[in-house]
């Protein structure tokens, strides 16, 4: 039976600790220049409707290294949902491929890929959930504290897909997560109230960042404005104005306190030059990561 990956919320605590585990595997092997081409003679197609450099280039390179070969497929190349059904694309990449990979808009158009796939199937984004960003960011965390028991994870700004990433692996491993919005712009309530049935640490909601930041482990911020969210830029801007990281929310976390990004960043807006450039960021250990987590999926699904 196949496996997809379309959610942290489908994990369970072992299977995260799998993959974390796999990528560590991989990762020393690339570091020591060891070849390991599990995936040779395979191919992945990858589905854009949202453009991304890092996605693109982190799942290309990886399974490149991994033996195999990715499938470049733009928006004018695919129509999902609107030249072609789901449905049939998910159909006829099967045929072709031995896995799918998609950065789509609609969650339940990768729920549909799924569906009607016979190949696994990764989420790259969805409005929802961008579960690949989350496990990157985790296995960053992991690396830097030696454990994720307990790390207290803030994040500030908008309760977007990655809020509700992080709420998802709030739920399954034994972080502690506050988020700090503004009224209008939760998290999904779905997701939350899932969460919570099953965290061990509680998620709580702040509306003040320096309240959420207090104790923080790991300060954490995505875009004000997401892409397909350009209309509404000016007024995140003025909404989400308090909700920079900048040297005096640092002040607020622990000394020790580590930054992170899952970029593009706004300097100036969500996060400070002197911030992302600081000797708190690990923002860049944060992207390398993206391709070896996402290796480790590639690996064990297709």
């Amino acid at each position: 039976m196949k496996k997809d990956f379309l959610s942290i919320a489908d994990l369970t605590t072992e299977d995260i600790d799998e993959i974390f585990d796999l990528t560590t595997e991989l990762k020393t092997k690339l570091k020591n220049g060891e070849i390991y081409e599990p995936l040779k003679g395979k191919t992945l197609a990858m589905i854009f409707q949202k453009p991304s450099a890092r996605t693109r280039i982190s799942f290309e390179a990886g399974i490149f290294q991994l033996g195999g070969h990715a499938i470049y497929l733009a928006p004018a190349d695919i129509g999902i949902g609107t030249r072609e059904p789901v449905a049939d694309i998910a159909r006829v990449l099967s045929r072709y491929n031995d896995g799918i990979m998609a950065r789509l808009y609609g969650h339940e158009d990768i729920e549909a890929l799924a569906k009607f796939s016979s190949i696994p199937v990764i989420n790259g984004l969805t409005d929802l959930t961008h579960p690949c960003q989350i496990m990157a960011d985790a296995f960053t965390i992991l690396e830097h504290r030696k454990t994720l028991k307990d790390i207290q994870v803030t994040f500030i700004g908008d309760g977007n897909n990655v809020a509700n990433s992080w709420i998802n692996f709030a739920a399954r491993q034994p972080i502690k997560l506050n988020l700090a919005c503004p009224e209008g712009y939760d998290p999904d309530p779905i997701v939350l109230k899932h969460a919570r049935e099953t965290a061990v640490n509680e998620i709580t909601i702040y509306r003040e960042p320096s309240d959420a930041a207090k104790g923080a482990d790991i300060l954490y911020t995505d875009v004000w404005a997401s892409m397909g969210q350009e209309h509404e830029a000016a007024e995140r801007e003025k909404a989400l104005a308090n909700y920079q990281i900048n040297d005096a929310l640092v002040a607020q976390a622990k000394p020790n306190v580590q930054v992170m990004h899952c970029l593009p960043a706004h300097r100036g807006l969500e996060i400070t030059d002197s911030v992302i450039e600081g000797p708190h960021s690990i923002v860049f250990d944060e992207a390398e990561n993206r391709m070896h987590v996402q290796k480790a999926l590639m690996v064990k699904l297709m």
